[in-house]
C-alpha cells in the first residue's frame, strides 16, 4: 500500500483463532489426535537469516500512465493505481516468506494519472529482479477491475547499470489480463470519435544508489516512510461516531464518520530476530493458512476478505509521507493513535518489510471477525511481530539524570513507589517523568513526543511473539520514532497488566462507549427498522452481559466445529446460547 513520493480487534468475548476455546475437553475430544497443547507448532522462529553476497539499493519511480481505458462510463473515466511486487533471487528463511509489495494511491477521475512515487528497496542481488506492475481501476466497493500488467525484468545489477536513461521508460500494458468492459468501452469510444486506438502505457524509472548494506538476504524497504488511513464510513453512521481530525487547528476541517484502520511504513530493515510463524493451536488453522481442504480454503477467503474490508481504500482514504526516523514520524504516529485520548487500546502486526498496521480495539469492541491478527496481517505466515499497544500521557517530566554506570541505552529504571498522579520511571533519555493516565479532554493536548509513552506488548494468540523479542521490537520502534518514550513489556508481567486495567479503566470511565451493527453492505447509509430496534437492545445491556453473535460468527463457527450447530438450533439443545433468538440479524460489537 503506498503512495505520495521521496524516498481488530483484541479478545472476542467468544473464542476466535486468537482466542483459545474455552471448553477445551469438547475441543480435544473434536480434534483428536492432538498435539501438545503446551507447545504447538509456530510463534518465534530462530532460523537464522541465509548468506548471501552483498546486494543492491534501487529506486523505482512510478511517474505516470497514459492512454488508460474508461472503466466508469458515469464520469467517463477512471480511478487507477499501480500495486507492485518486487522479486529477486535472494535466498528466503521460509518459502512462504512474502514478497515484496507497493501499493501507490489512487488518482480518482483520471485517464492519465501522474503518480510521481518512489519506492526504494535495499539488497535487491547482482543477478537482477522482477517487477511485476499491476494497473487497477479502484472500484469500492466492488472488485477493483484490473486494467492490464506491465512485467519489467533485469538480469544484473551493478554500480554502473544504466537503468532506464535519465528519464525512465514507457512499457506498454499487458491488456489480455485487463477488464474487458474498460477496453470495450475504449474501443467504442475511439470508434465513434474517430481516433486512433492507443496501447496504455506506464512511465517508470529505476537507478542503482549503490550497495546496501547487511544483511544482504534481507531485501527490504528502505523508503519513503508514508502512512495511509482507512475509514468504514458505514461503521461511523450506524454508530454516529466520528474519527476526528489530526489538524493542530482543525476549526474548519470537516471529521470523517468512523472506524479508522491505520499503515505506517517504516524505513526498514526489521531486525532479524523478530520471526514469528503461526501457531497451529488447533488442526484448523494450519489448514486455514495453507487453504486445504474445503474449510480451510473457506476461512481463508474469508480472512482475505475481511481484511480488504477493514483496510478498504476509497476517495475517503488518507496518504501521507514524513520524514523517517524523524520527530515528524513520532508527531504522526501519535496522531494516528489519538494522542492519549480515551484510553484508547490498539491491536497491531508489524510485517516482515516494517509496514505497522494498527486498529482500535480491545474486549469492549467485537465485530464478526474469525482472528484479528490474522486479519491484519492479511493471512501472512509469517510475521515480525504482533500484539497490542496503548499511549499514555506524561504528566511530568523533570530535569535530566547522568547515568555513567548504565550502558545499555534501552534500559528502563522502574521505581516501586507510586505517586497519586502514577508510576514514576527513569527512561532512555534520561528524564525522570511520572505517567497519569487522564484523557486529553481535562488538559490541552500536548504535541509534543517527549510528553507521551507507548506501552507495547506481544498479546497475539495467533503469532505469540516470544518476550525474547521485546528488546528488539523497541530498540526498533524507537529509532523509528525519536523522542517518544517507548516501553516493550510481555503480556504475562505483573507491570504491563496492571497499566493495562488502568488504561482499560480510563476507556470504561472516560472513552465514549458505542454499540454497533455489522454485517451490513460497505455502501449501505440507511437503518431498516430491525437495525434500531437491535441498536436499542444493545444500549440497555451491561457491560458484563455477552456480546450478540451475527449470523456470520455462527456460519464460520459451524465450519470451524460442525457440532455447534446443536446450539444454533432451536429445540435441539434446549440450553442454547441464550443469544440464539437475538443474534438473527446483523452483527454487533462495541467500540469506544
Amino acid at each position: 500500500m503506498a503512495l505520495p513520493s521521496a524516498a481488530a480487534e483484541h479478545h472476542l468475548e467468544q473464542p476466535t483463532y486468537d482466542d483459545p476455546p474455552e471448553d477445551s475437553s469438547r475441543e480435544q475430544s473434536q480434534n483428536e489426535p492432538q498435539k501438545n497443547d503446551d507447545n504447538p507448532p509456530g510463534g518465534f522462529d530462530p532460523t537464522p537469516l541465509p548468506d548471501a553476497p552483498p546486494g543492491y539499493t534501487i529506486k523505482i519511480t512510478f511517474h505516470k500512465a497514459i492512454n488508460l481505458p474508461v472503466a466508469d462510463i458515469q464520469t467517463v473515466s477512471a480511478d487507477p493505481y499501480i500495486h507492485a511486487t518486487l522479486t529477486a533471487d535472494v535466498p528466503k528463511r521460509h518459502p512462504e516468506d512474502p514478497p515484496l509489495t507497493r501499493r501507490t494511491r489512487t488518482i480518482h477521475h483520471s485517464l492519465e494519472p501522474v503518480w510521481e512515487e518512489d519506492w526504494i528497496v535495499a539488497n535487491v542481488p547482482t543477478t537482477g529482479f522482477e517487477l511485476k506492475c499491476r494497473l487497477y481501476d479502484e472500484d469500492w466497493p466492488d472488485h477493483d477491475d484490473r486494467l492490464g500488467n506491465v512485467t519489467i525484468k533485469v538480469d544484473h545489477l551493478d554500480e554502473d547499470w544504466p537503468g532506464f536513461g535519465l528519464d525512465g521508460k514507457f512499457f506498454e500494458v499487458r491488456k489480455r489480463s485487463g477488464s474487458k468492459r474498460a477496453y470495450f468501452h475504449k474501443g467504442i469510444e475511439a470508434l465513434m470519435n474517430g481516433l486512433k486506438w492507443t496501447t496504455p502505457q506506464i512511465h517508470i524509472s529505476v537507478n542503482v544508489l549503490g550497495l546496501s548494506d547487511p544483511p544482504h538476504a534481507q531485501m527490504c524497504t528502505l523508503g519513503p516512510t508514508y502512512w495511509v488511513k482507512h475509514f468504514s464510513p458505514m461503521i461511523g453512521r450506524l454508530t454516529g461516531t466520528t474519527a476526528g481530525s489530526d489538524s493542530d487547528d482543525s476549526s474548519n476541517m470537516p471529521q470523517k464518520y468512523d472506524f479508522q484502520a491505520n499503515e505506517i511504513q517504516l524505513a526498514g530493515p526489521v531486525p532479524p530476530k523478530l520471526y514469528h510463524r503461526y501457531v497451529e493451536f488447533r488442526p484448523i488453522i494450519g489448514k486455514m493458512f495453507s487453504q486445504k481442504g474445503f474449510r480451510g480454503h473457506i476461512l481463508n477467503k474469508v480472512l482475505h476478505k475481511q481484511h480488504r474490508r477493514i483496510y478498504n481504500f476509497d476517495s475517503s482514504t488518507q496518504y501521507g509521507i514524513f520524514a523517517e526516523r524523524s520527530r515528524e514520524a513520532s508527531v504522526q504516529f501519535l496522531k494516528m493513535a489519538h494522542y492519549a485520548e480515551g484510553g484508547r487500546i490498539f491491536t497491531y502486526v508489524l510485517t516482515l518489510d516494517g509496514l505497522l498496521r494498527f486498529t482500535e480495539t480491545g474486549k469492549e469492541f467485537g465485530i464478526d471477525l474469525l482472528s484479528k491478527h490474522t486479519m491484519h496481517s492479511d493471512v501472512a505466515t509469517y510475521i515480525a511481530c504482533s500484539g497490542e499497544f496503548f499511549i499514555r500521557r506524561i504528566s511530568k517530566r523533570h530535569r535530566h539524570h547522568h547515568h555513567p554506570h548504565n550502558t545499555d541505552s534501552l534500559s528502563h529504571h522502574f521505581n516501586d513507589q507510586e505517586s497519586g498522579n502514577g508510576e514514576s520511571h527513569t527512561c532512555e533519555n534520561g528524564f525522570d517523568h511520572e505517567t497519569h493516565d487522564h484523557p486529553s479532554a481535562s488538559s490541552e493536548t500536548s504535541r509534543d513526543p517527549e510528553d507521551y509513552e507507548l506501552i507495547i506488548d506481544n498479546d497475539s494468540g495467533t503469532y505469540r511473539p516470544d518476550k525474547c523479542v521485546l528488546p528488539d521490537l523497541q530498540a526498533f520502534l524507537q529509532s523509528q520514532f525519536p523522542g517518544l518514550h517507548i516501553r516493550a513489556l510481555d503480556c504475562g508481567d505483573e507491570e504491563h497488566q496492571k497499566a493495562k486495567k488502568e488504561q482499560l479503566a480510563i476507556k470504561k470511565k472516560e472513552g465514549t462507549k458505542v454499540r454497533m451493527v455489522l454485517n451490513r453492505s460497505p455502501s449501505s447509509s440507511s437503518f431498516s427498522s430491525d437495525d434500531e430496534s437491535r441498536l436499542g437492545d444493545l444500549d440497555a445491556m451491561d457491560d458484563d452481559t455477552p456480546r450478540y453473535k451475527s449470523k456470520k460468527e455462527r456460519v464460520f463457527e459451524m465450519v470451524e466445529d460442525p457440532s455447534t450447530w446443536r446450539d444454533w438450533v432451536p429445540g435441539v439443545n434446549s440450553g442454547g446460547h441464550g443469544q440464539a433468538q437475538h443474534a438473527s440479524g446483523n452483527g454487533e460489537g462495541r467500540a469506544e
